[in-house]
């Protein structure tokens, strides 16, 4: 099976603008920012979506929220408010199958998204 576009960010075969990385996971700025600050966490452990995660893996899907969190401290969107979202299938905007959270903020988001 060929790699996603994540993995090999992962693995250094395509370039990014890394924010954050540890042991579990990288986070990265997204190509298409849809908000000033808009970076993406994902784990180094594939997981095609959320649908997908085992029990197993539930440290793993905390730790990718406390990293959005140190990833909003970093970019200086904690305090002001930022947006975490993950999409999950086709109806759910996902169009890379690894999972990965959005960290967007550095403006007022409006509700509903889209």
């Amino acid at each position: 099976m060929e790699k996603t576009v994540f993995q090999k960010i992962i693995d250094r075969k395509i370039p990014a603008k890394i924010v954050y990385e540890d042991a579990y996971c990288l986070a990265f700025h997204d190509i298409t920012p849809q908000a000033p600050v808009h970076c993406l966490v994902v784990p180094k452990t594939p997981i095609a979506r959320l649908s997908e995660a085992k029990v197993e893996q539930e440290a793993l899907l905390g730790h990718l929220l406390m990293v959005a969190n140190i990833v909003a401290e970093l970019k200086g969107i904690r305090e002001s408010g930022f947006r975490v979202v993950i999409n999950c299938g086709k109806d759910g905007g996902e169009t890379v199958p690894h999972l990965h959270v959005h960290v967007l903020g550095g403006r007022s988001l409006q509700w509903p998204p889209g």
